[in-house]
């Protein structure tokens, strides 16, 4: 390859992990030791509150009640198209059973998961988007109990635009509880008696080592880290857009990777004398973010050509990845490695993430080159099934009963033998592998 970088990150996702590790390890052991107790405890010192855990059908109410008709209608059309989404992707899953061999049927079943913990993060920002990506998904692939969990402000307790969006999308439980006791409280059970299934939602990097720890103990939406975006970008791109959408991706955190790939040097160029000046004009808190992260993990890549930008894209898995190029159907074909793509300048991930249908709960940290992100099937377990007829162990059994001794499983190749036996007492097979040479 022959590529530049214009702009060169100084820092990358695994930056800090050590030490969030050992923190998170700490605090599951004590929760998973002290139960509820503990988990007040750590509710009270990190986030200084000291009221109700589960949100009461009291507060659900005077929570919708604060909230205002516009944001109401707001939430109401995010909340149609990501449900209509998850929809037809809960309709993609069939279940269906095929004849493979005469009298040997095989299956498979979609089975939703009964209990799902939706973690709706509430810190810096406050993500009423998540809690619709999250919970209005596992309600439409069909999960029984759904926990909706977002940390609580001191004496006020979970925002009220989650608490109304998290009862809007079906949540059964609503938890005031942020952070690592939050992700503990839904994966052990404590406060609901329904321990999760899984765990799914976006967050910090306690959170999302908190979820990487407890996988296999419970299954997680995938292995998260902080949120990136990625564009590609010709001499046909708006520089301004280009710089806007960088800098829209960059205020999530201090951590945020913000990559670049273009075709043309003088765009690029440009992008990087916009960004700092549209870093500059935000909000104090967004402002520190972005800076941060522009400052931290920006990068500007400039490639020879297009199959070279792909491949640095594809090499990046970025988890946000727009194209702004000329003949995007290229792009579109050609492309692999990414959690959601957007495609021309009349997209943004901020759609994404908001309101335009699919899913922000996306792959980071390169976990696109091996997953998507959170859908409807993710709540889902495709499990198989198979019968048969006793006339297709004639074939079956004795396959079986040959590979099985191949192995050296003898009592694996008996089950086959007992039922040759059982089914065709006067009839003789052939249950030893042929010899090698």
């Amino acid at each position: 390859m022959t590529i530049e970088y214009l702009k060169k990150a100084d820092k990358t996702a695994a930056s800090g992990e050590d030490d969030t590790r050992k923190i998170v390890s700490d605090m599951l052991s004590a929760i998973e030791a002290g139960g509820e107790d503990k988990v007040r405890e750590y509710a009270a010192k990190l986030d200084n509150y000291t009221g109700n855990i589960v949100v009461t059908p009291e507060e659900i109410a005077a929570a919708t009640a604060k909230v205002p008709r516009q944001v109401k209608d707001d939430i109401q059309f995010a909340y149609d198209r990501v449900r209509g989404f998850a929809e037809k992707q809960r309709q993609a899953l069939i279940d269906f059973e095929v004849e493979l061999s005469p009298g040997l049927f095989a299956g498979q079943k979609q089975i939703p998961v009964a209990t799902a913990g939706c973690y709706v993060p509430g810190g810096r920002y406050s993500h009423v988007a998540s809690a619709v990506m999250s919970v209005a998904t596992a309600k439409a692939a069909g999960v029984d109990h759904v926990i909706a969990c977002s940390p609580p402000k001191p004496g006020a307790g979970v925002n009220p635009a989650i608490i109304y969006t998290a009862n809007l999308c079906g949540a059964d439980t609503i938890l005031a509880l942020g952070g690592v006791q939050g992700i503990a409280a839904m994966a052990f059970g404590l406060f609901t008696g329904h321990a999760a299934d899984i765990l799914v939602g976006p967050g910090n990097r306690f959170v999302a080592e908190a979820k990487r720890m407890l996988f296999g103990r419970v299954g997680i939406d995938l292995f998260a880290g902080p949120t990136e975006i990625a564009i590609i970008a010709d001499k046909t791109a708006d520089p301004a857009l280009v710089a806007s959408d960088l800098v829209g991706q960059a205020e999530h955190g201090l951590d945020t990777p913000c990559w670049l790939i273009t075709l043309d040097r003088a765009l690029g160029k440009k992008v990087m004398e916009l960004v700092p000046e549209l870093i500059a004009k935000l909000p104090d808190t967004a402002r520190t973010a972005a800076e941060a992260s522009w400052r931290d993990y920006g990068e500007v890549v400039l490639c020879s050509d297009r199959e070279e930008a792909a491949q640095v894209s594809d090499d990046y898995a970025g988890e946000h990845l727009e194209v702004q190029a000329e003949d995007l159907d290229w792009w579109v074909n050609r492309l692999r490695n990414y959690g959601s793509l957007f495609v021309g300048e009349e997209t943004t991930v901020a759609f994404g993430d908001k309101c335009s249908g699919t899913n922000h709960i996306l792959p980071t940290k390169g976990a696109g080159r091996y997953t998507g992100g959170l859908s409807a099937g993710k709540f889902i377990k495709t499990v198989t099934t198979q019968r048969m007829s006793r006339e297709a162990n004639r074939e079956v059994a004795s396959a079986c009963a040959r590979i099985s001794r191949l192995e050296g499983m003898e009592a694996h190749a008996r089950t086959g033998d007992d039922r040759l036996f059982k089914y065709f007492p006067k009839e003789s097979f052939s249950l030893q592998p042929e010899p090698f040479e």
